[in-house]
């Protein structure tokens, strides 16, 4: 579990970088004659030399030892590396705030653990579930989830290079988990979410609908062939979705309603509060190792209402239902482009034509993205070419470089360019052919 300077965690998966994973294990030792002028000329030309150190420090102090010559020692002596584990997992639930005893440390470190391989299972079985065979963990080190064994690995020449990189990986992954996790105990966001879930179910949903109660209904719509935009949307009930069409793309929604002067709108709504694992992506993307400065959107509501005019409803009923339940609420870096102008989203992958109004609504104690949609600026998000979410999905993953940092392309054998417009083409025969 590893920490650096300003961005020097992913710096660690850099394989072109000085914490490369070769094809032996490092020994420990110092490296002689040309070979060790070399590194060290790229360190100081680099101005590494501090990232390097305050690695190398991290490294024996967890481990409880003096020099990385005695990692070999560690290898062989189950009883050494027995007491440095159980030491470095009271330093690391001391270092992220962990209360309990050194068994529920231990099981929260663990945890850690699972957040970090299922980084890699989320992938693996989603975006790039067709690269699956590729990108397999080594079993090994999906088995291992004590950070002092995972040290130790990375210095141990019976393990092939990319069972290396994947303890290395891990301890990456390991320490993302960890500081989130410390930052949502610090936030109590569990706690935020529900109530969230109650301010919306006793305030802002009809009062004369029950909480989990949806309407099925379809939004049948035709699309432009040069662009796949949407041209026309209708809403039809199940009962005459019969009588529609050929060729025209049907899309189901489950809607809610709220009220608002004596009339009921119906609104299809998405809660979501980011799982760890994809927090843990956001922060390989900003390249930040500080959830606080880079996961600003842990709770969210997306809403799609069947015209433009009824988002403004629904933004002024929402303010409304706040001030009902005791509280002011403020809009904070609004961005509206439903009806023309560019997205100012600074996300890589992100499309400035993308349509939609997104804001952060301050209330409550909380701090809660909305994004709201009418019908047709929700079919772009969903269908357009070059905005679809499926597209925006792909590009994040491979244009952020976070794909070459977990999956290096000459440990995995993966073509990462070759990938990316592979599943860029799949998206849109998905979209567009059914």
């Amino acid at each position: 579990m590893i920490g650096a300077e300003t961005n020097g965690i992913f710096y660690l998966l850099d394989e072109e970088g000085i914490f490369r994973t070769g094809e032996r294990a490092p020994s420990g030792l110092p490296l002689a004659g040309a070979e060790g002028r070399s590194w060290v000329r790229r360190v100081r030309e680099q101005r590494l030399a501090t990232l390097y150190r305050t690695v190398r420090n991290q490294v024996l102090e967890l481990l409880d030892i003096a020099s990385l010559g005695e990692v070999a020692r560690l290898r062989t002596d189950e009883e050494a590396r027995r007491r440095a584990s159980r030491r470095a997992y009271g330093l690391l639930g001391a270092m992220f705030g962990l209360d309990g005893t050194e068994r529920e440390v231990i099981a929260r470190v663990r945890a850690y653990s699972r957040t970090a391989d299922g980084v890699v299972r989320f992938l693996r079985g989603g975006l790039l579930a067709d690269y699956a065979p590729f990108i397999e963990m080594t079993n090994e080190i999906d088995m291992t989830s004590d950070p002092v064994e995972l040290l130790v690995i990375l210095f141990d020449d019976r393990y092939h290079r990319k069972a290396r990189f994947e303890a290395k990986r891990k301890l990456v992954l390991m320490s993302l988990a960890a500081a989130i996790d410390q930052r949502e105990r610090e936030t109590r966001i569990e706690e935020k979410f529900r109530r969230f879930l109650d301010f919306l179910n006793e305030h802002v949903w009809s009062p004369d609908i029950r909480i989990g109660e949806l309407e099925s209904v379809y939004l049948v719509s035709r699309h432009d062939p040069e662009d796949f935009s949407c041209l026309d949307v209708r809403v039809v009930t199940p009962s005459g979705l019969a009588a529609v069409a050929d060729g025209a793309k049907i899309t189901l929604v489950k809607r809610r309603r709220f009220s608002v002067d004596g009339r009921e709108v119906p609104i299809y709504v998405s809660v979501r509060k980011k799982p760890a694992e994809a927090k843990v992506l956001k922060l390989f993307r900003k390249r930040q190792e500080n959830p606080a400065a880079a996961v600003d959107d842990e709770m969210g509501l997306m809403g799609v209402v069947d015209s433009v005019m009824d988002v403004k409803l629904f933004q002024r009923h929402l303010t409304r239902s706040a001030a009902r339940a005791g509280s002011f609420l403020t809009l904070e870096d609004v961005d509206d482009t439903l009806t023309g102008g560019h997205h100012r989203g600074s996300n890589v992958g992100s499309d400035p034509n993308t349509r939609m109004l997104k804001f952060f609504a301050r209330m409550g104690g909380m701090r809660v993205e909305f994004i709201l949609h009418s019908n047709t600026t929700y079919l772009d998000y969903m269908y357009r070419r070059g905005t679809s979410h499926d597209e925006y999905e792909v590009k994040r993953l491979f244009d952020s470089g976070v794909a070459a940092l977990l999956f290096p392309p000459d440990i995995y054998h993966l073509d990462l360019a070759a990938a990316r417009d592979a599943l860029l083409a799949r998206v849109r025969r998905r979209i567009e052919e059914r």
